[in-house]
């Protein structure tokens, strides 16, 4: 059993914001294990990764 988090940022700046999006990622992932550590003390935090992004200076990137 999981759960998928995703975050989607958009920008019209030349500055990237993927930084912004795991971290959004981030807290609500740790939000939801502080909501459910009551019941499962078990839980892992796990493959925080960025997906895929466009634009910006340095191009394009799609995950493997």
């Amino acid at each position: 059993a999981g759960i998928d988090i995703e975050a989607t940022v958009r920008v019209t700046g030349q500055t990237g914001v993927e930084m912004e999006a795991l971290t959004a990622v981030s807290v609500a992932a740790l939000t939801v294990y502080d909501m459910c550590k009551a019941v499962e003390r078990g839980m892992q935090i796990e493959a925080v990764r960025l997906v895929a992004k466009s634009g910006g200076k340095s191009g394009d990137y799609a995950a493997p």
